[in-house]
């Protein structure tokens, strides 16, 4: 695994900033009268998979949603390097749920990806050869270069979500967010997902993704953030997902086989 003072950007090898860190201190977010999160506080670098746990309605993809910018804190603070993270959101990539997309839009597997570049080349900036080379690199890196050419609605759910992740890898981010990855997949493609997920975190990168499955949490995600509207408890993950603290998150005293 990298160093929190080592990084891996497709653009140019590996870059010393000082640390790649995250830092959210804090963070309270309001939906009108609703107090969404409470005083949220963690950090972590690049280099980890973290998992954001807690059950429905804890704030898991409202926490997803802040640090990808849309929605808008009451208070609080979200650091990337020392800089408030709405200067740089282009070192974010963001990949929604898949229930949230819409399959049948006709587009291919490579201009999916290719939307990726669109931050970087701005409304009239043609694409060029570096350009093309980066998509090339996202649909190889996750194993899409023989179905570039198909439209999404043909593809299984593991490649859909890998499709969006590809898309995320072209944006040349830092971090990125996916909100509930694996619901929806089978076991290999848990199994798939998660190792090209550590495969992208060992090359420097910041994975921070909600979950559910409390059984499988630790043999996908390095770090934990506990939480139900306030943080619980972050770390690694093991140590995180005690009884103790599964109690405070959930209410319940947790029984291996049983998805929170």
């Amino acid at each position: 695994m990298v160093t929190e003072h080592d990084h891996i950007c497709w653009g140019g090898g590996i870059h010393h900033h000082g640390g790649h860190a995250l830092s959210v201190s804090g963070l309270y977010v309001r939906y009108r009268d609703v107090e969404a999160l409470q005083d949220i506080c963690f950090s972590t670098h690049c280099g980890h998979t973290v998992a954001l746990m807690g059950p429905n309605g804890a704030g898991k993809s409202t926490l997803i949603h802040a640090m990808a910018g849309l929605i808008r804190p009451q208070a609080g603070s979200m650091q990337w390097n020392g800089q408030d993270l709405r200067q740089t959101r282009h070192e974010i990539a963001f990949v929604p749920q898949r229930s949230t997309v819409n399959w049948q839009f006709p587009i291919t597997v490579r201009h999916l990806v290719e939307m990726g570049r669109y931050p970087n080349l701005g409304l009239w900036k043609k694409a060029s050869e570096h350009d093309h080379h980066i998509v090339s690199k996202a649909l190889e890196t996750l194993k899409l270069t023989d179905l570039q050419h198909r439209r999404i609605s043909e593809l299984s759910g593991g490649q859909q979500q890998r499709a969006f992740l590809a898309r995320a890898l072209a944006q040349e981010a830092h971090i990125l967010l996916l909100d509930e990855p694996f619901t929806g997949l089978d076991v290999p493609g848990m199994e798939s997902l998660g190792k090209q997920l550590r495969e992208l975190a060992a090359e420097g990168r910041l994975i921070i993704a909600s979950h559910h499955n409390l059984n499988n949490a630790a043999d996908l995600f390095d770090q934990t953030l506990l939480l139900n509207k306030t943080s619980i408890a972050f770390g690694p993950t093991r140590d995180v997902l005690t009884g103790e603290n599964i109690f405070r998150a959930f209410g319940f005293h947790h029984t291996p086989g049983i998805q929170a």
